[in-house]
């Protein structure tokens, strides 16, 4: 960059971090003058809650009645274990060797398996949240409202197979959350560029101005009007407006009217125009080839001045999509993620970003000051990379047939992360700390220790030489990164021209991309975007943040934002972060966050576990496999490796399951059986081990709360799911790796319609459903 370009913008930088600090200090100062003015007794009547200095979230350890017996009980497992492969490798069946040796190996990798998966489970914890607290703290009367901006970002690719309506209620979720507007904003990545997805939003903008004001007004729950409206419960409840039932009855109604302009957009798009389509104003739509179109970018409330019926401020909504050429590598939702990182931090840049999948509603409109407990607080936040809330869902039947509520990972693998380095990250309902995203490290830890190498020397010199320049060269470039803020913080006394000097601008382009105004807004801890700037200005920026050729040459995708190399990049991501020292939190409020639509039929249920299971498999075959990656830093803990290995090797299980389920039989078609007879010591080593089995999951559904029945669902999807999905996995995943073959990502189809529970027992057809069935007649 010339000189004259780069003064002016390290300048702003300056002057815009001084004008924080002087903010951050003003407070303090007014607040200890004011009192001074006040007598004493009058002090005390006018001091805030005691609550306002309180922790703003506590752990509330399981009990050791129920977390002894649970521990005692997986060690006696352990020990019962190597009892019983002593026995098993001691005493071979000569008659049947070949069988009997499958046996073995199969049950050495069940019982690996079974250590992957439960010892990470060692530390549950459950937590609680003081929302008054938080409001104490940082919602004073007559003072300006200092709770975090939060930046939304909804992800929808096909409007087709994700239905408008269902993408609207969950923006109008978002814009009517019980959170202050202007530290709102909702940004609708829309990565098919369809015209209906757009249209959709410019009425969805217009019916929120009425729904808003009514959600507000009224406290209802849950805001988004579909799922209010369809509860079948009593809506007067708790409700004392006489004027409520009137005002409800005419919200009724205009939604209705909504909905029938939406269905409406959704029909004449069923047929696409041959020339295409067009504007209103008789322009072509620029995505009418959505693999080749320019970048995009509509901001419908906030910037605009609309306001509701009211008279009162709207969040910000904004739409975009990003440019897509020929050529490029455009690396799915995670590159659309990246793309919402980059506009969102031009245009609002909040220092908390919430991802929600399109048919993911806010249920809990105090969700946002759920996580803020916990990522605002002094003590707690400061290591936090990222707040994960639970799944639930609607659609699903009682019995839940195929596990669509994942409860026992939900409700019991994650408490035990939790207890540990944090929960991993799963793709939507989490919020994050930006600065996480950024690449940087937690301000506990400033930068890689310098005698963390020495000290592994000392302890393996063998393993320590031989380290990667590459990764010597990533360490280096963190460090820089982290000095920069670090510098940035500490130093008061500057000259504008030194200062523009100590950072390198040439490095934060070569690891952010060539936007100095997005460089400039990671280097704001606080958020924030400059009063001064240019509404017109910042537009163009964004459009640029958005091009093809934007993060070619930089670390977007390798170590900042979203990481590629997975269609799970969930994982992925969460897996960098935690590697570099951060730490996650599970937040489960009585009434769930958010709730989402599930695949109810098997073959898409059967889909969705297969995609989980690729991404899986590639990062087992990638170079950010835990087995390997991370051990340079030291920051990942180790149940915390263990728990990661689990999530990258659980495919794998498929092949000695399917091996397992044959051998029944096998052994009747041949007369050959894989154990001798028994004697008694045997015959007790066995019992033993079914025995602790069952005690195991019994002790686990006390401290958990699952029921018995989700349990036995979850067991039953297991077997369904790993003589199916998994093993096509597995097979794609070496196909891709060894021949390049790319499976293609597709998207489960959400429900729109209103029969319940309408394809549950359609049975339609799907090559996953070959393995399973295979098994069932061979062994009937």
């Amino acid at each position: 960059m010339a000189e004259d370009n780069g003064n002016p913008i390290w300048k702003n930088r300056v002057e815009s971090w001084k004008e924080k600090k002087n903010k951050k200090k003003k407070p303090a100062t007014t607040k200890v003058e004011r009192e001074a003015e006040i007598p004493p007794e009058q002090q005390m009547e006018d001091k805030p809650a005691p609550d306002a200095s309180q922790p703003l979230s506590t752990i509330i350890p399981i009990s050791k009645s129920r977390l002894a017996p649970y521990r005692t009980v997986i060690i006696m497992r352990l020990i019962i274990l190597g009892l019983f492969f002593h026995y098993r490798v001691t005493n071979p069946v000569d008659s049947a060797f070949g069988l009997w040796l499958t046996s073995v190996i199969c049950e050495i990798w069940f019982a690996f398996s079974w250590v992957l998966d439960q010892f990470p489970k060692w530390y549950p914890v459950n937590r609680e949240t003081y929302i008054d607290r938080l409001s104490a703290r940082y919602e004073r009367e007559g003072e300006p409202n200092e709770l975090a901006a939060v930046d939304f970002f909804v992800s929808t690719v096909d409007p087709l197979k994700e239905p408008p309506l269902i993408t609207a209620n969950t923006v109008l979720s978002i814009l009517a959350l019980d959170y202050p507007v202007d530290k709102v904003s909702c940004y609708i990545s829309d990565d098919g560029a369809a015209m209906l997805t757009f249209e959709s939003l410019v009425e969805t903008a217009d019916f929120a101005r009425k729904w808003v004001p009514f959600c507000k007004k009224f406290s209802i729950e849950p805001r988004a009007p579909e799922f209010y409206f369809s509860q079948k419960i009593d809506y007067l409840k708790d409700k004392v407006q006489p004027s409520f039932v009137k005002e409800r009855r005419a919200m009724k109604r205009d939604y209705e009217e909504y909905k029938i302009r939406i269905n409406a957009l959704v029909a004449k798009a069923q047929k696409t125009p041959e020339e295409g389509w067009t504007m209103q104003d008789g322009t072509p739509w620029p995505g009418n080839n959505p693999r080749d179109h320019p970048g995009m970018i509509q901001v419908f409330l906030g910037y605009s001045g609309a306001r509701d019926i009211d008279g009162n401020e709207l969040p910000r909504l904004v739409y975009v999509s990003r440019e897509k050429r020929p050529g490029y590598q455009h690396h799915k939702k995670a590159g659309a993620e990246n793309a919402l990182v980059r506009v969102s931090a031009v245009l609002t840049n909040a220092p908390f970003i919430l991802n929600l999948d399109c048919d993911h509603y806010v249920n809990n409109s105090k969700a946002v000051r759920e996580a803020m407990c916990f990522l605002m607080d002094p003590q707690v936040g400061r290591d936090v990379c990222y707040v994960q809330f639970p799944q639930r869902f609607d659609g699903i039947d009682r019995s839940d047939r195929y596990a669509n509520r994942n409860t026992v990972f939900f409700d019991v693998n994650m408490k035990g992360l939790d207890g540990i380095q944090g929960p991993v990250y799963v793709g939507t309902g989490c919020v994050f700390n930006r600065q996480a995203l950024y690449g940087y490290g937690p301000p506990s830890m400033p930068s890689f220790p310098k005698s963390s190498s020495s000290s592994c020397s000392c302890c393996c010199p063998g393993k320590k030489e031989p380290k990667d320049p590459s990764e010597l060269y990533r360490d280096a470039k963190r460090e820089e990164l982290d000095a920069a803020i670090f510098n940035l913080r500490e130093i008061d006394n500057y000259d504008e021209y030194e200062r523009s000097m100590l950072i390198s601008q040439t490095s934060f382009e070569k690891t952010f991309g060539l936007s100095s105004v997005f460089i400039e807004s990671t280097l704001m801890e606080n958020g924030g975007v400059a009063e001064s700037a240019n509404p017109s200005t910042l537009i163009k920026e964004a459009i640029h943040v958005i091009s093809c050729g934007y993060e070619e040459k930089t670390a977007w995708g390798k170590e900042i934002g979203w990481i590629y190399g997975s269609v799970t990049e969930d994982i992925l991501t969460g897996f960098k972060m935690h590697c570099r020292g951060w730490r996650s939190i599970y937040c489960m409020p009585l009434r769930p966050a958010f709730k989402g639509s599930a695949p109810i039929n098997l073959s898409d249920r059967l889909h969705q576990v297969l995609r989980w299971a690729l991404g899986s498999v590639e990062i087992f075959l990638s170079r950010h496999c835990p087995l390997w990656y991370g051990f340079g830093g030291g920051r990942l803990k180790w149940l915390q490796r263990l728990a990661y290995i689990n999530t990258i090797v659980y495919p794998f299980t498929s092949l000695p399951l399917i091996a397992y389920c044959s051998l029944p039989a096998i052994c009747l078609l041949t007369g050959k059986f894989i154990i001798p007879t028994l004697s008694n010591l045997a015959s007790v080593l066995f019992l033993g081990l079914f025995l602790s089995i069952i005690v195991t999951a019994v002790l686990e559904l006390r401290w958990s709360g699952v029921s018995i029945e989700d349990l036995w669902r979850n067991e039953q999807f297991w077997v369904i799911g790993g003589v199916s999905a998994h093993l096509f996995a597995v097979f794609q995943g070496f196909l891709k790796m060894l021949a390049g073959i790319d499976t293609n990502f597709t998207v489960t189809a959400k429900a729109a319609d209103d029969a319940d529970f309408g394809e549950l027992y359609i049975v339609k057809w799907t090559t996953l459903l070959i393995p399973p069935t295979t098994l069932l007649i061979v062994n009937m």
